[in-house]
């Protein structure tokens, strides 16, 4: 049974190679350079040392399939000394090539090349089958058929590269081994794409933007949450109550939970890309997107209840994120610059042994701190701030002009905008005044300071200000105080 025409061409075993008779003669005058140079060196009596040298890759071969996926190849020889060790690296590299997509009722590539010995003996007899692929053998790369009405199946060798490994499989045979193609389309590199959507990259190029929304609302209805922007990857949302999440499309038309109906679990296609939603028993719902999102898209809440908080976070790249902010702003949802991903607070360092003080010692390089208590001083910065929170110092980080604080946010009393579970709270100067201590817990007032440009956004405890050590009478003192302060 001859093939069919409709799927990729079936060659012999040998690899075609494709270079441009232009490119001979440059290098058969290098390999001649190189000859020339080995008798002089071996003339010389010079020891050889080191590995090989590789020639310049040749052209990429053709596609191994006509249509659909198939593999192509490039190669190179290594040049070396007698004595030398071999050229490190691969003589051979191959990568996935997509082509149109096959023809409808076109035969699978498999299925040719078992066809190829319809009619034909084998097994050492005169007796013929007709063969069809065989996925259950061990060796997924071998082509094993099956005889039709037999229970048995044959082996013929290899499948050609670029053959799928099984059906549906992502990986293709070369050399009788299963690949898969890394980012940068090379088979078996292993390469991946980042957060960032670079191949090969480190995450640096784009900005983890990671929230929490806690306004309650005071009406039953949809309140905005965020403005998830464009080019926005690997876009997560969960919260846990009978509250909805709502998604709106740039074009101000409803993705998902709108004009107060209940869409049902699934996936959704918006702003290009697949939205999957879903809704557990219990009162739990998330959003999920790789992305990159080609437009705008905002999400918003359906409020039934209080809202006990809405995690939502993606990825943006670095040039994106201040005309984000910007617009967030202007919409009244302000975000604080987001932080590095992946930094995770310190280990507790051993608390350093101090000596006892004598008159010889040195004083201590930060003065002590005026005087910060009562009534007075409480009921002003709690007043005048932005935020009041109890918090956990995770870390602190002096610089030259200020100093950082790494804190989780334990119980909010106060708060002008949405806070994340952690967050970095600044002090002016290398000796703040409160100095706070890492692995404590404090009740502090803040305000934020964001920059005129807005690339700035950060949660400042000014200088004398307010932060004491948790109890439960400072608890009970910085609740009476709320009462206090002027509507």
């Amino acid at each position: 049974m001859a093939p069919t025409a409709q799927m990729g061409k079936l060659r012999p075993g040998r690899v075609e190679w494709l270079a441009s008779g232009h490119t001979e003669r440059p290098r058969l005058f290098q390999n001649l350079l190189l000859f020339l140079w080995a008798l002089l060196n071996c003339g010389l009596g010079v020891s050889a040392q080191g590995p090989g040298e590789w020639t310049p890759w040749v052209s990429w071969t053709r596609c191994s399939s006509s249509c659909g996926r198939g593999v192509s190849v490039r190669s190179r020889r290594c040049l070396r000394l007698p004595g030398e060790e071999p050229c490190w690296g691969d003589s051979h590299e191959y990568r996935l090539c997509r082509l149109p997509d096959c023809p409808p009722g076109a035969v699978p590539f498999r299925d040719l090349q078992c066809a190829l010995y319809n009619g034909r003996p084998v097994l050492g007899t005169q007796k013929t089958y007709q063969w069809v692929p065989f996925h259950g053998a061990p060796n997924q790369c071998d082509l094993n058929c099956l005889a039709e009405g037999h229970a048995f199946y044959h082996s013929f060798g290899r499948v050609l590269d670029g053959t799928a490994c099984s059906p549906g499989a992502q990986g293709v045979c070369v050399a009788g081994r299963c690949l898969s193609a890394g980012c940068d389309g090379l088979l078996g590199s292993g390469a991946l794409e980042d957060r960032c959507g670079r191949c090969g990259g480190a995450n640096d190029s784009c900005l983890f933007v990671q929230r929490v929304f806690r306004d309650a609302g005071a009406f039953a209805g949809y309140w905005n949450v965020t403005l998830i922007p464009e080019g926005a990857r690997h876009i997560r949302v969960e919260h846990r109550s009978r509250n909805h999440l709502a998604l709106m499309g740039g074009d101000g038309r409803y993705v998902l939970n709108g004009d107060w109906a209940v869409s049902p679990p699934g996936t959704y296609e918006a702003a290009g890309t697949h939205v999957v939603y879903t809704r557990d028993t219990g009162p739990q719902e998330t959003l999920q997107a790789a992305g990159p999102t080609s437009h705008d898209l905002l999400l918003q809440v359906l409020l039934q209840e209080p809202n006990p908080g809405i995690e939502f976070e993606f990825w943006l790249p670095r040039e994106r994120y201040s005309p984000f902010q910007a617009r967030v702003q202007a919409l009244g949802w302000p975000l604080r610059q987001p932080q590095p991903r992946g930094v995770e607070p310190q280990p507790p360092a051993a608390p350093a042994v101090t000596p006892a003080r004598t008159p010889t010692l040195a004083p201590d390089p930060c003065p002590p701190c005026p005087d910060t208590r009562g009534r007075a001083h409480r009921l002003l910065h709690y007043c005048g701030s932005d935020f009041v929170f109890q918090a956990r110092v995770l870390g602190r980080h002096r610089q030259a002009q200020e100093t950082r604080y790494e804190v989780r946010i334990q119980l909010v009393y106060k708060n002008r905008s949405p806070l994340r579970a952690r967050e970095y709270v600044w002090a002016p100067g290398h000796c703040p005044c409160p100095m706070l201590a890492p692995h404590r817990d404090y009740l502090m007032a803040v305000q934020r300071l964001v920059s005129p440009d807005g690339t700035q956004d950060q949660l400042l405890l000014p200088h004398a200000g307010y932060a004491r050590p948790w109890s439960p009478a400072e608890d009970s003192r910085i609740r009476l105080t709320a009462r206090r302060c002027p509507s």
